[in-house]
């Protein structure tokens, strides 16, 4: 099923040309597979009935920004929607994967910082503890928490035999878990939020997605809202997480290219990200430290190492961690539906709001970053990557000019249009839902978050990029 992905430093007489094929070539050697090929065959019938609906409406009210942007977006929509349903597989769960005997499986060290946590964290450390998996370390570093996190830690370090590391002070998640790292012996690492609870087999089903295909540097698992029972806000978040990881991740999977392996259970091989984690805790942004991005930003190290990676390692000389680096190559980095974890979600707008603001002010960061090489990857998840930036850039843009400029000018026919176009949007991931949780009535929350999304915190990115050194990596 999985074919090793071995690219080797060529000489430097080999044109760069070459090189970039050689690369793009070896992402692409793995096929296509297809599970059930009825959703594309669907996808592919109403595509283009769709697509010349879209363009019909919008032309009514005789706004090419809006048709273009409408057909675009569609396009793009049942594009990633196809490759999630129909050439999407888990790598934990193919004949390779499961071929594996649990005895064979190497090391893992877990890993997760917390700050000011009382409440939350003895739930989540006791679901890592209580993980299935035979040869496990488990490691919380306290980042100088004030709120009584450090007493529930040494309780649970004396029933559970795992390691606490206390920070004297508050030093940012982003250098608290490269510490924790250092202290890790496990083969592979797996990261976590403080605000997490993992399923038992999770860890399990992550590493034997690694081991079995030699390819694949890291991996993102499946996240939904542990509290999303808890109001009408938690319920829209909720369905949003179920499809950005199963049908969004999933698309950017079939190519070995999720751009964002995300906290709640995020797995990498130690040499696959080891030499990276100084240049990652100590990144500079807009002339200051740069504390988000902690998700985005690591993805793009082993994304990108085959370009960057001698760059950052030379960078810190001297650090332990960057001593006898493995070569830098082309990782693939997939997800597994089936690794599952629960977070919580914020339950209030404000917390809401701030959540989004630091999300965006990763994603700037990232795009200089990750953005900078990812088209080397290959013209279909270049296409996806870049594809997405763009929907986020336009979407404040999109949102003054129909939501505030025209109705000013007294169109509001395209106005309508507008929201419409949205509400059909999230008419189609509500669908992705239903097919991914049968009998889940759920699914009727999902257009919901696309028009917050469209209407409410697109607005967003403008502020978040005027405030970009401001801010912590506390979640509260």
């Amino acid at each position: 099923m999985s074919t090793a992905t071995t690219v080797t430093r060529v000489s430097p007489a080999v044109p760069a040309r070459h090189r970039r094929r050689a690369v793009v070539r070896s992402y692409l050697r793995r096929p296509l597979q297809g599970i059930d090929r009825r959703p594309v065959v669907v996808l592919l019938a109403l595509a283009p009935v769709t697509m010349l609906l879209t363009w019909k409406l919008t032309s009514l009210a005789g706004d090419t920004w809006l048709t273009v942007y409408g057909v675009g977006v569609t396009a793009a929509l049942f594009v990633t929607f196809a490759l999630a349903f129909g050439y999407y597989t888990d790598p934990a769960t193919d004949e390779a994967a499961t071929a594996l005997r649990t005895a064979d499986l190497p090391p893992v060290s877990f890993l997760v910082a917390v700050k000011d946590e009382v409440d939350g964290i003895e739930d989540c450390v006791r679901s890592m503890a209580g993980s299935a998996y035979p040869d496990l370390q488990v490691v919380v570093v306290d980042d100088g928490s004030t709120d009584g996190t450090a007493d529930v830690l040494a309780v649970l370090a004396a029933e559970l035999g795992i390691t606490v590391l206390t920070m004297p002070r508050n030093v940012g998640k982003k250098r608290a878990l490269v510490e924790g790292f250092r202290h890790a012996t496990g083969e592979i690492v797996v990261f976590t939020d403080s605000d997490c609870v993992i399923e038992p087999d999770a860890v399990e089903l992550a590493v034997r997605a690694i081991v079995a295909h030699p390819d694949i540097g890291g991996i993102s698992g499946h996240a939904r809202a542990l509290n999303a029972d808890t109001n009408l806000l938690t319920r829209v978040q909720d369905t949003w997480y179920d499809g950005q990881f199963g049908i969004a991740k999933a698309a950017e999977s079939v190519f070995g290219g999720v751009s964002c392996v995300s906290g709640p259970l995020a797995a990498f091989r130690r040499d696959a990200v080891a030499p990276y984690l100084p240049a990652w805790a100590g990144d500079r942004f807009a002339g200051a430290e740069f504390r988000f991005a902690t998700d985005r930003q690591l993805t793009g190290y082993v994304l990108g190492q085959y370009w960057t990676g001698d760059r950052l390692v030379r960078r810190h000389a001297g650090d332990p961690l960057t001593e006898r680096p493995a070569p830098p190559r082309a990782w693939r980095i997939e997800y597994v539906r089936s690794a599952r974890v629960r977070t919580t979600v914020p339950h209030t707008v404000r917390s809401f709001v701030r959540q989004q603001v630091r999300w965006k002010k990763s994603f700037i960061r990232n795009l200089f970053f990750t953005g900078g090489f990812y088209w080397r990857r290959g013209p279909l998840p270049a296409a996806l990557f870049y594809g997405h930036v763009l929907w986020v850039l336009l979407a404040p843009v999109m949102a003054f000019r129909h939501l505030v400029w025209l109705p000013l000018q007294g169109a509001w026919l395209v106005s309508a249009l507008y929201l419409l176009g949205i509400l059909f949007k999230g008419g189609v991931w509500a669908a992705g839902y239903r097919r991914q949780n049968p009998g889940d009535p759920r699914w009727r929350y999902r257009p919901l978050m696309s028009l917050i999304s469209s209407v409410a915190l697109s607005w967003l990115l403008p502020y978040s990029a005027a405030t970009l050194r401001r801010g912590v990596w506390s979640r509260g």
